[in-house]
């Protein structure tokens, strides 16, 4: 006769057995799991902090910037930066556009290819377009220019150079440049990178002060209206 007293459990034994080795193997599993990665921005911080690094930003406060472009003769909403590629900003081009605007030329390395900013206070539309020379400064064309509407902006021609211009809360922004040298694409590209350069840019674009510059000198040469160049007439008798 079996003796069921003695062998009665053995099922329940085995079950027992096998849950504790699948429980052993499961600590096991969770043990060679990787722990959650830290994001990708979290180690930059990290990495940066660690470096002493600052982060980007303007040096001047707004107080400053603000004096900076006063001595410029330049109002500082005025200040525009545009991103081309292959092009950078000539810092000695940067100055005064009529009373208040603000023009810069970007230049291509290595070859001398040049693209005008401009940014004056006015207005453009499709009776006027063609009687304001093409041009920023007085580096400008005279006569007619031909105007197509491309988006919200004016594409123009005449003679030798063609531009983009584009009003803007009541100041025309003006991407110019030679037809031969830049083609309508990469000045189109030019006018829709154009934007108000932010404290950082100002930092960048605007002339440093200057040690007692005293208040800017009244230009009363300047005509009232145009792109800014000065009267130069003599008068009567010469």
């Amino acid at each position: 006769m079996i003796d069921r007293s003695r062998h009665g459990n053995e099922p329940d034994a085995a079950r027992t057995a096998a849950n504790s080795v699948r429980h052993h193997d499961r600590m096991k599993s969770a043990a060679r799991l990787p722990r959650p990665l830290m994001s990708v921005t979290a180690m930059v911080s990290v990495a940066l902090v660690g470096c002493g690094t600052e982060t980007a930003g303007s040096s001047a406060d707004r107080a400053e910037l603000e004096e900076r472009a006063r001595g410029a003769q330049v109002a500082i909403e005025n200040v525009y930066v545009t991103e081309v590629p292959g092009f950078e900003l000539a810092e000695q081009s940067v100055g005064v556009l009529g009373a208040d605007g603000f023009s810069a030329t970007y230049v291509k390395q290595g070859a001398g290819t040049q693209i005008r900013l401009g940014v004056d206070r006015g207005a453009m539309d499709a009776a006027s377009c063609p009687k304001i020379p093409v041009g920023v400064g007085s580096g400008g064309t005279g006569g007619t220019a031909e105007c197509v509407k491309d988006g919200k902006s004016w594409y123009r021609t005449s003679g030798p150079q063609h531009e983009y211009a584009i009003e803007v809360d009541g100041r025309l922004v003006r991407l110019n440049a030679d037809t031969e040298a830049v083609d309508r694409a990469t000045l189109r590209k030019a006018a829709e990178a154009a934007h108000p350069a932010s404290d950082a840019e100002l930092d960048t674009v605007l002339p440093p002060a200057r040690e007692d510059a005293g208040p800017p000198v009244e230009r009363g040469d300047l005509p009232p209206a145009g792109d800014g160049a000065p009267n130069n007439g003599t008068g009567v008798g010469g």
